[in-house]
C-alpha cells in the first residue's frame, strides 16, 4: 500500500516547486498591484478611444474638412484635431514610462523588499531553488508587461491613423521622439529591459528604496541614450543637388549643407556659428561649395529602425537577466 502512495506524496511536495505554482503565489500576493496595472490598461485605451471619437464627431471649419484649405492655402484644423493630435505626440514616452513602472516595481516591491526582509526564506525553504524563484519573478512581470503593452501599441496606431489624411504637422511624425517607441516593438524591449535591470538592481543592493532609484537611474540613461542617437541605428539616405533640397511629407531630415568640388560636405551649422557678418550660403560659397546635400532617413527606414533599437533593447536585457542569476548565485547558491 504504501508503495502505490509514495508517488502521489512526492508529487504534492514537489508542486509548489513548479514555476506554474509560485506564478499563483505571485499573482495572489501582489493581486493589488495587477488591479492597478489592469485599471492603467483600461484608462490607456479609453483615452485613446475617446479622442479618435472626439476628432470623428467634431465639425471642421471648413466645407471639406479639417484639412481643407481655408481661403490662402493655410490650414485651419478644429480643436478637436489639433488637440487629440498634442495628446497623441507624447503616446510613445506614456508607455516608456509605464514600461518603467514596471521595472521599478519588479525592482522594489517584487524582489528586493522580499531579500530586504527574509521573506524568501519559507519559499525557498519549501523546495524552490533560489534560481527558480527569480525565474518566476522575471517570467510573471515580463508576461503581463508584454501582453499588455502589446494591446496599448495597438490601440496607439489606430488612434493616431485618423491623422493619416490631415496636413503634415510635426508632433505625429512616425520618427518623432514622443511617437517613435510607442507605434512598435521597441517598446516591448523598453519593458523586457525594464524588469531584467530591475531583478538585476534588486539582487545587487538588497535594498528597496535604492533598488528603485537605481532601476531608474540605468532605464533612464538607456533610453536617453537611444532616443539621442536613434538616427545612427541605421544608414541615412543621401540625396544632392545643384538647387536646394526639400523632403518629402514622410522623410526624417537629419543633416544638410553644401558639397564642394572635391566632394567635401560642409554642413549649414558650420557658417552659423564662424561667421555672422554674412549670409550663410555666401559664407559656404567661400569655403568651396557648390552643390547641395542633404541626408534622411525615409519613411521605409522606419521598420529598420524600430528592430534595430529592439535588438539593442534585448540584448542588454539578457545580459542583466544573465548577471541577476549569476550574482544570485554567488551570494546565494
Amino acid at each position: 500500500m504504501s508503495t502505490l502512495t509514495r508517488p502521489k506524496t512526492e508529487a504534492v511536495a514537489t508542486a509548489p516547486g513548479t514555476l506554474r505554482g509560485s506564478a499563483r503565489v505571485l499573482l495572489r500576493v501582489h493581486r493589488k498591484a495587477l488591479w492597478a496595472g489592469a485599471a492603467l490598461l483600461v484608462t490607456g485605451i479609453g483615452i485613446v478611444v475617446a479622442l479618435r471619437v472626439w476628432v470623428a464627431s467634431s465639425e471642421a471649419l471648413c466645407g471639406g474638412g479639417d484639412v481643407t484649405p481655408c481661403g490662402d492655402e493655410i490650414y485651419v484644423p478644429n480643436y478637436a484635431y489639433t488637440s487629440a493630435e498634442g495628446y497623441l505626440a507624447n503616446g510613445g514616452t506614456v508607455l516608456i514610462l509605464l514600461a518603467a513602472l514596471i521595472g521599478l516595481f519588479v525592482a522594489g516591491p517584487l524582489i528586493a523588499r522580499e531579500l530586504e526582509s527574509g521573506t524568501f526564506r519559507p519559499a525557498w525553504a519549501q523546495s524552490v531553488s533560489p534560481a527558480h524563484w527569480l525565474a518566476a519573478r522575471l517570467a510573471v512581470p515580463a508576461a503581463l508587461t508584454v501582453s499588455g503593452l502589446t494591446i496599448l501599441v495597438i490601440v496607439y496606431r489606430w488612434g493616431l491613423w485618423a491623422f493619416r489624411s490631415g496636413p503634415e504637422r510635426y508632433g505625429t511624425r512616425w520618427h518623432s521622439t514622443g511617437v517613435f517607441p510607442g507605434t512598435g516593438p521597441s517598446v516591448l524591449g523598453y519593458a523586457l529591459l525594464a524588469v531584467a535591470v530591475g531583478a538585476l538592481c534588486a539582487v545587487l543592493v538588497r535594498r528597496t528604496l535604492l533598488a528603485m532609484s537605481l532601476t531608474a537611474l540605468v532605464f533612464g540613461a538607456v533610453a536617453a541614450c537611444l532616443s539621442a542617437w536613434r538616427y545612427e541605428l541605421w544608414p541615412s539616405s543621401f540625396r544632392k543637388s545643384t538647387d536646394v533640397l526639400g523632403h518629402a511629407p514622410g522623410d526624417w531630415p537629419i543633416d544638410s549643407g553644401m558639397l564642394t568640388a572635391s566632394g567635401e560636405k560642409l554642413y549649414w551649422q558650420d557658417c552659423f556659428e564662424a561667421d555672422m557678418t554674412q549670409g550663410v550660403e555666401a559664407c559656404m560659397r567661400d569655403r568651396g561649395g557648390i552643390g547641395y546635400f542633404s541626408e534622411y532617413h525615409p519613411a521605409s527606414h522606419y521598420w529598420p529602425l524600430q528592430l534595430v533599437e529592439t535588438g539593442i533593447l534585448l540584448a542588454l536585457a539578457a545580459l542583466a537577466v544573465f548577471a541577476a542569476f549569476r550574482v544570485l548565485r554567488r551570494l546565494h547558491g
